[in-house]
């Protein structure tokens, strides 16, 4: 095997969704723990790239999406987070010496010359602790608890909030993202816990605010409608101010989506509502961080598998996340 340099550039690919790819990051901020002269570029797409370039620990940031990034891709070593066929084999065309993948992808066993036996779906880790995996060929360790994690996204670069949403954030009060949708990416708790949970929060103690894309944004109008009082974000701003927001705010809630992790990974109170259903239970995917935490029925989820209307998730009940928003 090709021995790395002692300050060896690696590349990180996860050309997936927002939460994915900050569930990836961490393990950026761990090569950096024992190899702090290495160079760390991420493979990503083009609507990531203000989530990645958030950690410190991230050097550069490539797209795939680029055509001429994908035929000058460049550097000592690649780990196909996020396994794509035409990734590898291009990661292989361009003379990059190792390249590291799972057994279970048959192209990888043709386009890799370091194979990891990593098994996802039934294992009891975190998605966070299962990316780590992938790193025993650097000879480090790779069991980290989960508490652990945080320490390792370096969500630093945050971009500097512009006035007229930062004018938005009440000082006096808990000022709180409340996120109903998903894009399709999980289980989702419905509109009216969403209602219940904003009649239910003392206007006196939290700032309340939607957030979600222009489509959502007309997907919630019955709430926005129905409850006058708090503020509409939806399809307003820009990802990078986005994020900036969440930095400023002081909560979010939400399903199993890209801002509940950000808001974990950037130290906020990040409360996660799940289906009690593998592979998409909170053990495997809820929010790592200073302040987060989640909400789960305590029952075993199949009858909704092939459902997106999962009454399970709908069964939380909205005092229990005012409970958590009060600790």
């Amino acid at each position: 095997m090709q021995k790395l340099p002692d300050n060896f550039s690696l590349i990180i690919s996860r050309t997936d969704s927002i939460g994915d790819v900050v569930l990836t990051l961490p393990m950026a901020g761990y090569i950096k723990k024992y190899f702090p002269h290495c160079k760390i570029i991420f493979l990503g797409r083009n609507y990531t790239r203000d989530v990645v370039v958030l950690s410190q620990f991230v050097d550069e940031f490539v797209s795939w999406d680029d055509v001429e990034a994908r035929k000058n891709l460049k550097a000592d070593c690649i780990i196909h987070v996020f396994p794509v066929k035409e990734i590898a084999q291009q990661a292989k065309q361009n003379g990059i010496k190792l390249r590291v993948g799972t057994t279970n992808r048959l192209y990888h066993w043709m386009t890799c010359n370091k194979l990891i036996s990593l098994s996802r779906k039934n294992s009891p880790l975190h998605e966070s602790q299962l990316n780590l995996q992938l790193l025993k060929f650097l000879g480090i360790p790779t069991e980290l608890k989960l508490e652990a994690v945080k320490n390792y996204y370096g969500f630093t670069n945050a971009a500097a909030l512009d006035e007229e949403w930062k004018n938005l954030i009440d000082s006096t009060k808990t000022n709180v993202i409340l996120h109903p949708k998903s894009k399709g990416s999980a289980r989702e708790w419905g509109l009216e816990n969403f209602s219940t949970l904003i009649d239910a929060l003392d206007k006196n103690k939290f700032k309340i605010f939607i957030s979600g894309t222009k489509e959502e944004g007309q997907l919630v109008k019955p709430l926005l409608e129905k409850h006058k009082d708090i503020v509409d974000l939806t399809g307003q701003l820009s990802l990078k101010q986005f994020i900036s927001f969440i930095n400023h705010a002081d909560a979010l809630v939400a399903a199993s989506t890209g801002p509940l992790h950000i808001a974990s990974a950037l130290g906020k109170k990040a409360i996660g509502l799940f289906a009690p259903m593998r592979p998409i239970h909170p053990g495997r995917w809820m929010p790592v961080g200073e302040k987060a935490n989640y909400l789960v029925l305590n029952k075993e989820c199949s009858d909704c598998r092939k459902n997106n209307d999962c009454h399970c998730i709908r069964e939380i009940k909205a005092k229990q996340v005012v409970d958590l928003l009060n600790k």
